[in-house]
């Protein structure tokens, strides 16, 4: 089997297709593993730029056991939060987003007790939803589930029903409406950071649900070192992966993948091609558009490019501060007067989330020191009209062929960075007086740094959205027909390209693949945990102000 692409899908579908007997190879054009899950050190700070939280890093759900699978979490401590998120309006007044329900629920009342109502019925839905997620399917996926095993796993939501069908089916934008609070009211829409205009309520139960059963933290040396265990286990189990090897094309023979063809045009023949790359790579570069159906044909090339149907990528402002600010709350999205929101180039609606890095993960700079990390949702569009350079260029080094090194963009491109980059500076110094003239090290990624290292369409880090007609699309394509293309044998796909959602879909994904070519090839599946170093320790970091009524400081 041939895996293209050293994303967590890739890592993934190589360790469940090396338990299950498969000999693999995966072809990597970066220097590390990762994709998007990633890290990169400028001088003494490590710029974590993934892990804000990680769906299934505790117990009690079918997503922890695919971690322990595959090796990611064994040995490490995982930090947990007791706010998911902060919203600071523009008059500086806060929502803490408290996970646990009781906390919330007072927290809210004080805020708005005008809203007891909605109040009252949204933390009574969290607190239902809550007990939901042990039932929450991820080991199996659906497009394999007998008649029986569907029937038993939908009268296991029978008790959740009404909490899971009110919350699918109101747009959070909607609900949060109903607020007589105008605070409540728009920061509901900013649960998860950023505003998903196509989002439900779900979505946000769903992450706070996670969030207070210990199940969305943080794990030690992040997303980096994540990326590195599932590659230790990958090669523990005997598997191969090879690093700035590019491919240009997907090998076919009489309607089989029979390999692929490397950029520098030697070739690999294999038995499987499973692609853990970007969607509209895989379909119309490395297939040249062949084997589509007319559901594919409609995803690659028409509602790809219609508004809302795939993640927008980021920007991001990474800081390196020479002290500590321990007035810095983990996470932070602040909304955004318009005349501040101008002033960033791309944005797509007027908020930024701000992080203060250290209190996620404190090994990855020195003592005393700070990380901040500042993003926000952003169209790729005009970071095109600044750049003058290619978005990817191979180049040799060392006599070594590499596929992500850095490209010209041009002077306006880098001038807008900095504008950018000042522009956030600016307003968090105002927030955080001295902050400014702590600031040691500096780093800004636009969407153009995201194709630069994955080659992901337009930037983005998660590809198909859930809950539009993309996504929806999509996981009904693979319930039916399996991942992978009709009139094409032995070829899948794999990665968050063949489903929704975040680094949790990524690794199921590469469980759920293997599945499929398990049944195609007539054999039993089989995972087992990694028992090469103990469980990870769960650790609980306290944020936000005093809280009398439930006796905790900050």
């Amino acid at each position: 089997m041939v895996i293209i692409g050293g994303g967590l899908g890739g890592l993934s579908t190589g360790c469940f297709a090396r338990m299950n007997g498969y000999r693999t190879r995966i072809l990597e054009m970066h220097e590390i593993p990762g994709g998007c899950c990633t890290g990169w050190d400028r001088g003494e700070f490590t710029f974590d730029c993934c892990i804000s939280w990680l769906l299934g890093s505790g117990p009690g759900n079918e997503m922890h056991q695919i971690w322990l699978e595959l090796g990611a979490l064994q040995g490490k401590r995982v930090r947990n939060f007791d706010v998911f998120n902060v919203v600071r309006a523009r008059d500086g007044r806060a929502v803490y987003f408290y996970s646990d329900p009781d906390r919330l629920e007072a927290h809210l009342l004080d805020l708005a007790p005008e809203d007891a109502r909605q109040i009252r019925s949204f933390c009574a839905g969290l607190r239902k939803f809550r007990q939901a997620l042990a039932r929450y399917p991820f080991l199996k996926p659906v497009g394999l589930m007998g008649r029986w095993e569907r029937a038993r796993m939908l009268a296991s939501f029978l008790p959740y029903v009404n909490v899971i069908r009110r919350s699918i089916t109101v747009l959070m934008s909607d609900y949060s409406a109903r607020f007589r609070s105008p605070l409540l009211r728009e920061a509901f829409n900013f649960i998860l950071y950023e505003k998903h205009p196509n989002f439900p309520v779900l979505p946000n139960y769903f992450q706070l649900a996670c969030h207070a059963g210990q199940s969305a933290g943080v794990p030690e040396g992040g997303s980096l070192a994540l990326a590195r265990s599932i590659e230790q286990r990958y090669l523990r189990l005997g598997g191969e992966i090879s690093y700035n090897t590019k491919v240009s094309e997907i090998l076919v023979e009489n309607d089989r993948a029979v390999g692929v063809r490397l950029s520098d045009g030697q070739e690999v023949r294999a038995d499987i091609v499973v692609a853990a790359c970007d969607g509209r790579t895989t379909m119309m570069d490395l297939l040249k558009g062949r084997y589509l159906s007319d559901t594919y044909r409609r995803l690659y090339t028409q509602t790809i490019t219609e508004p809302g149907m795939v993640f927008p990528g980021y920007v991001t402002v990474f800081l390196g501060l020479r002290r500590p600010f321990p007035a810095g709350d983990p996470c932070t999205t602040h909304l955004l007067e318009d005349e501040v929101a101008a002033r960033l180039t791309g944005i797509r609606h007027p908020s930024i989330n701000v992080q203060f890095r250290s209190r996620h993960y404190p090994e990855l700079s020195p003592v005393d020191t700070t990380v901040v990390y500042a993003s926000y949702f952003c169209d790729i569009a005009p970071w095109r009209e600044l750049s003058t350079g290619p978005e990817q260029s191979a180049r040799m080094r060392r006599g070594e062929e590499l596929h992500t090194l850095p490209v010209g963009r041009g002077r306006e491109y880098q001038r807008e960075k900095r504008r950018v980059r000042d522009t956030i500076v600016d307003f968090l110094d105002v927030r955080h007086p001295g902050l400014r003239e702590a600031v040691a090290v500096k780093d800004v990624s636009t969407p153009l740094t995201q194709v630069r290292y994955t080659g992901n369409y337009d930037g983005s880090v998660l590809g198909w959205q859930p809950f539009v007609e993309s996504g929806e699309t999509l996981e009904e394509e693979v319930k039916r027909n399996g991942p992978g293309l009709p009139g094409l044998a032995n070829f899948y796909q794999s990665g968050v390209w063949a489903t929704t959602g975040g680094l949790i879909r990524a690794a199921a994904a590469g469980r759920h693949v293997v599945q499929f070519i398990c049944r195609d090839d007539g054999k039993p599946f089989t995972a087992a945990v990694d028992d090469s170093a103990p469980p990870p320790t769960l650790l609980i970091d306290r944020v936000g102000p005093a809280d009398r009524q439930f006796g905790v400081t900050s």
